[in-house]
């Protein structure tokens, strides 16, 4: 064979520019007049959002914000969310949102760990943000908050000094591969890692989803409730909602009741949350008979047991769509698409361009692919969907992508029609007497119980068993029922070495960012002595 010499135009980066604040720049050009936000009292159209964003984006600028600085973003599920968001990227610069309920020294890692140029923090959380900041050495514009004139902090104010500064005429140019957004793992298996996405993977989740798995018509509204910090939030609501030019309900706090209220005064048409909020919703509609008109819900972030996808089904006139995705993974992977029946109880298939398989989960440093249908193993997957890599840790980045493929920690399966089903977290899968045990079958059972809203299984250490099956329960409203009953009651459906010996009654479950139960939490609340 010819040995070619190198040349720019094989081997280079090439012109090809891209910019993930397209999503939303383009939509103004075509439909300027289309609602892109509900929020309170407030109707903004696709092009005042944007226009606001080229403000903010002005005032960004004129504080030395350029291509590839890293802006913090510390602000709820308000207009200034995607204000701010877009704006930066629009410069260029890459987004990192930090979790909102972070405290001061968690935000203070984000900030060191990422090198942050600037924060952008809201009036609400500078209590958290401000110790954080000074900590870190990062200056800090706020958003949201009162003037110093006011009572309000002496702080720089973003809405100030964008109404001052030239807005920013139009997106700079970058290239597909640069990076646009930084998110950071939750942690729940040590210190949160910055995931870098580029603005191909942005972009190609947006329309991979539109083509051939998610309907948006330009008519719809979709409830903006799930935290826009979250990636699943800007992907699969804010992202998927703007690209396509509906109409967006933004909701800061999650409170059900609230959600119900805004979702019928809205006429909302498509529901997406993870499976906390659609328990929520349930309870919520035991109280009114007001229901939105629907077309379809999806859910994601974590498990959703197929008791409450058929019992919200049954509530709301509305079909689930259940999906699966992680952050290194932009973070959507698959889902059940509404152009065929769901599939209860998987997460239906993998997005154009986006490659599924399981491998051995007990072979280290290659992916051995288990190419049998039905076959458990863990899932890799591999595609435009998949991160940059790690941010300062290449050895974490080598360990997560081998042989191309991405490994998700996650025990699956894959059927002959190409169908993902999620058998379990490979690291929460119990070992008992030598049995594997897959919390989430057990969790599925106990969601049929009338009384249970939501229920978590995990293991502890058990000298006897090796490890010990234990539950933890939340309640329905004004539901009781005896501890000894829900595992009499899961007994009943399950072999004898799967049900929980030990159930207990919680009020409440420690989630992670995106709404998954953070079960090393119950772990180590129940280990023990």
């Amino acid at each position: 064979m010819t040995r070619h010499a190198p040349d720019p135009a094989i081997d280079g980066d090439g012109f090809g520019t891209l910019s993930a604040a397209t999503i939303l720049s383009g939509t103004a050009a075509r439909h300027p007049a289309r609602t892109a936000i509900l929020y309170g009292d407030e109707t903004i159209t696709y092009a005042d959002l944007w226009a606001q964003a080229l403000a903010y984006a002005g005032a960004l600028r004129a504080r030395g914000v350029g291509r590839g600085d890293r802006v913090a973003v510390l602000v709820p599920n308000v207009p200034d969310f995607p204000r701010v968001y877009y704006a930066v990227l629009a410069l260029g610069a890459v987004v990192v949102p930090v979790h909102l309920l972070f405290k001061a020294d968690e935000i203070e890692h984000v900030l060191r760990d990422c090198g942050i140029d600037l924060m952008v923090a809201a009036g609400p959380v500078l209590g958290e943000a401000l110790p954080a900041a000074r900590g870190a050495g990062v200056p800090v514009v706020t958003v949201l908050a009162p003037a110093a004139a006011d009572g309000g902090p002496d702080l720089p104010r973003l809405e100030d000094e964008a109404s001052s500064a030239a807005p920013l005429p139009r997106a700079e140019a970058v290239r597909p591969t640069d990076a646009a957004t930084i998110l950071y793992t939750s942690g729940t298996t040590g210190t949160p890692k910055g995931a870098v996405a580029s603005h191909l993977t942005v972009v190609e989740q947006v329309h991979a989803a539109l083509l051939d798995s998610i309907e948006i018509l330009p008519d719809d509204v979709i409830f903006g409730g799930l935290p826009l910090f979250h990636g699943f939030g800007q992907s699969a609501v804010m992202n998927l909602g703007f690209r396509r030019g509906a109409a967006i309900v933004l909701l800061p706090r999650f409170e059900p009741r609230a959600a119900l209220d805004l979702l019928v005064e809205h006429r909302a048409t498509v529901f997406t949350a993870v499976p906390t909020m659609y328990v929520g919703m349930i309870e919520a509609a035991r109280g009114t008979d007001a229901r939105p008109p629907l077309r379809f819900a999806i859910s994601g972030g974590a498990a959703l047991p197929v008791a409450v996808l058929e019992a919200f089904s049954e509530t709301f006139g509305a079909s689930v769509h259940e999906g699966y995705g992680l952050t290194e993974a932009g973070p959507n992977v698959s889902v059940n698409t509404v152009f065929e029946p769901i599939r209860p109880g998987t997460v239906g298939r993998p997005l154009w361009g986006v490659d599924v398989a399981v491998a051995d989960p007990a072979v280290e440093g290659r992916v051995e692919l288990l190419e049998e249908p039905g076959a458990v193993g863990e899932v890799v997957v591999r595609g435009h969907n998949l991160f940059k890599g790690y941010l300062g840790r290449e050895d974490a980045s080598r360990e997560a992508v081998v042989d191309g493929w991405l490994r998700s920690g996650d025990l699956g399966t894959v059927d002959a029609d190409g169908i993902l089903t999620i058998v379990d977290r490979k690291k929460d899968m119990i070992v008992r007497n030598g049995y594997n045990v897959y919390p989430l079958e057990v969790e599925a059972v106990l969601a049929r119980h009338p009384d249970v809203a939501i229920a978590a299984v995990f293991g502890v250490p058990d000298e006897r068993h090796g490890q010990e099956v234990h539950a933890a329960v939340v309640l329905g409203d004004d539901a009781s029922v005896a501890p000894e009953d829900l595992a009499a009651f899961a007994r009943e459906k399950i072999a004898a070495y799967k049900y929980p010996r030990v159930v207990h009654v919680v009020d409440a479950m420690p989630l992670g960012p995106s709404g998954k139960v953070l079960k090393r939490v119950l772990a180590e609340r129940f280990a023990p002595a």
